[in-house]
Formats: structure tokens, sequence, C-alpha cells
């Protein structure tokens, strides 16, 4: 009997150690994410801003994991009434707590990359014309506070989740729908770039500087994405979850390949051309959509909801300029328009979801980030301003904010003899 005990505890402990390395794996490869947004962004930016793009990419993840571990995690996970709709704070740092499945410093790790993925979506949406210290200013804000809130509502337990039978698997509202409504909130109050749009409606495009690590950058994102979703089902040390990891695994990828070849296909029939850039949004779209829900739908509905979300995006990117909202990386239709779309697709598969829970959720969640940052980003409007000169614009925020030239020109040197 003590062996068969033994043996029992023996197996229990090597199951808590399976799953909590997976968990941190999957959490790295979430973290290699802010690589392929830094990428991704630099490469769609023109080439003055390419060095302000990569340090607010850096300084936003470093704000995060320091306010999500001083504020935000203990708004939205510790000791907090189930059900509620008011957050507790445990504590400025917090106690250990007990977690069946996980140590509290795996679970926060996990957690904290995701509320940098969301600050990330803004990053892209805002460059070129954004102050850096308004922006890092807000990033404070979002990851200590707005974020957290919206998060316990509903991972953490609160009445989103419990109360109206609100549906997110991995984040398709609560992270990246999130994310665009911040965007959205801080592009309103900050205006186009300048040249952007002419005084008769029609649209100047400005190319980005470096396709090559624009597509890095997406590939990057997809790599990272198998943590985000894969990592979101909690646990590998049984059957039952194994399968359903590979079986997430599965679904992320076609939502992305298919996501791509629809975004290419549609460029082909309205422009005649494969646009790379819609292609990569294409690829991101599919990946956002699918995240609501990765696991419930048939391999072929999976393929679809891909199929879809990359097809939409192209439409909200030509839309999106139509109504002069000026998103240099197409941000908010990624993350906003497919990540609403995905969450409305999971009663499709997922008989725990109804679309009026779905866009109950989604409504709140909208709602609160976009009300709560426009507030956010008009006092930094009224106070120190977040919008840089028509000079700092035009020379390149490089040069205003970094001192830094990201591709410095070569000197040609005379030989010495």
């Amino acid at each position: 009997m003590e062996q068969v005990t033994a043996l029992g505890a023996t197996v229990a402990e090597l199951r808590f150690a399976l799953d909590t390395f997976y968990f941190l794996i999957s959490g790295a490869l979430v973290m290699w994410m802010a690589a392929g947004f830094a990428m991704l962004e630099a490469g769609l930016v023109r080439s003055k801003n390419t060095t302000e793009i990569l340090t607010k990419n850096m300084c936003l993840y470093a704000i995060a994991c320091a306010m999500y571990l001083l504020v935000g995690y203990h708004i939205m996970y510790v000791d907090n009434p189930e059900g509620s709709w008011l957050p507790s704070i445990g504590g400025l740092i917090g106690t250990q707590a007990d977690d069946a499945d996980h140590a509290l410093e795996s679970d926060f790790f996990f957690q904290v990359v995701f509320v940098a993925t969301a600050m990330s979506i803004v990053s892209g949406a805002v460059a070129e014309r954004m102050k850096l210290w308004a922006f890092l200013a807000f990033a404070v804000v979002l990851t200590g506070f707005i974020y957290p809130v919206e998060g316990y509502w509903t991972w953490g337990g609160g009445f989103v989740s419990e109360k109206l039978g609100f549906v997110d698997f991995a984040g398709s509202g609560i992270v990246h729908m999130a994310g665009a409504a911040a965007a959205i909130a801080g592009v309103l109050l900050l205006g186009a770039r300048r040249g952007k749009y002419n005084p008769d409606g029609s649209v100047n495009p400005i190319p980005g500087s470096n396709l090559p690590l624009a597509t890095l950058g997406t590939f990057i994102l997809w790599l990272g994405w198998f943590g985000f979703n894969g990592g979101s089902q909690l646990m590998v040390s049984d059957a039952e979850n194994a399968s359903a990891v590979a079986k997430i695994f599965v679904n992320t990828n076609s939502a992305a390949a298919f996501g791509a070849i629809a975004a290419l296909i549609v460029c082909k029939l309205t422009w005649g051309k494969a646009d790379l850039t819609m292609i990569l949004n294409g690829a991101l779209a599919g990946l956002v959509a699918i995240t609501a829900d990765p696991l419930s739908p048939s391999l072929t509905l999976a393929a679809v909801v891909g199929a879809v979300a990359g097809g939409l995006v192209v439409f909200s990117i030509v839309g999106m300029d139509k109504i002069k909202i000026d998103d240099p990386v197409g941000a908010i239709s990624v993350h906003g328009v497919c990540g609403l779309f995905g969450l409305l697709v999971v009663p499709l598969s997922n008989s725990d979801a109804t679309l009026v829970g779905q866009l109950a959720g989604a409504a709140v969640i909208f709602g609160w980030v976009f009300t709560a940052s426009l507030a956010t980003w008009g006092v930094l409007k009224a106070t120190m301003g977040i919008r840089v000169t028509q000079e700092e614009e035009y020379d390149g925020m490089d040069l205003s904010d970094c001192g830094i030239d990201a591709y410095p020109e070569f000197v040609t040197v005379k030989s010495a003899s």
C-alpha cells in the first residue's frame, strides 16, 4: 500500500512538473511574439521611424511586466469575489495563493505576456506620429489597470463570464479586440499622418520600409501563436489534454494558412496583384479569429473561419482608409474587426456559447477599454501632448525621440594611400 501511495505521489509530481513546464514554454512562445510585433511594425513603418517603433516595443514589454507584477495581476486574479463586477486588490505585490494546477509564478508569467500582446497592438496603430513618452505613459495605465479590470470580468471570474456566459478561449476579445479598442481611441484623438488623406477624400499610400522584416515578423507571430492558443489549454499531462493541444495546434495553423490564401485571392480579384502586406495581415487575421475557440471547431470549420477572416481583413483595411482612420499596420482591422468576428462564430461549434452572450461580452469589453482609453489619451493630450510637431514628423521620430538612425547611410572613406 505504501508503495502504491508513493507511486501515486510520484506520478502526480511528474504530471505537475510536465504541466508547469508546458505552461512556461507556452509563455515563452507568447513572449517571442513581442519580437514578431516589433519586426512586423518596423517593416511596415518608414525607415525614419524604425528605431522609435522598436524602442516602443521594447519598453512596452518591460512596462507591462512591471505593472502587471505590481498591480495588474492582483486586480485580475487575487482574492476576487466570484461573479462580481468590482475587482479587489490583494495588496501591492500580493501573497502566494493555492493553485490546484500550477504555481502562482507560472500562471503570472503566462498571463503577463498576454498583457504585453494587447499593448503591442496599440503601438502599430499610432505609429509615426505619437510622442514616445505619451505612449509609454498610456502603457502604464493600460497594463496596470484597464486590461486587468476587463480581464477580471472575463478570465478572473467576474460577471462577464459568470453572468453573461461569455466564451473566449485564448483572447480574441479579451486580448486582441481590447488592444484594438485602445488603439482606436488613440487614433481618433491623434489624427492621421500628414499627407495620408487628400481634401477630396482620396488616399495616399505610405509604403513601409522593409517587407522582408515584416514577413519575418509575421512568421514569428505565427509560431508564437501556438503558445498563445495551445498554452491556454493549461495542461498536457494526460491523453485528453494532449489530444486537445494537438487539435488546437492544427486548427490554429489551418486558420492562418487559409487566412493568407483568402487574402491573396481577394487581392488578385480586386486589384489584379498579390499584395504582400494584405497577405501577411490575412494570416494574422485567421490567427486572431480562431483564438476565440481553437478547440471546438472541426478542422474544416477552423479553415473556414480563417478564410473568412483573411478576406474580411482586406475589406476592413480599405474601409478604415475610407473613413480616414489611419492605421499604418492594419492592427485595428486585424485585431479588432477579426477579433469580434472570431467571438461571434464561437456558438457555431461550442454549445456553451450563445450569440447574445458573445455580443454582450464583446460590448462590455470594447465599451470599457475604449472609454477608459479615450479618457486616458484625453488627459495625456491635455497635459503632455500626444502628437509630435509637424517638423518632427517630417524629419522622422528616430531623430527627435531616439537620436539614432535604424539604417545609417554608408560613408565612403578615401584610401589612406
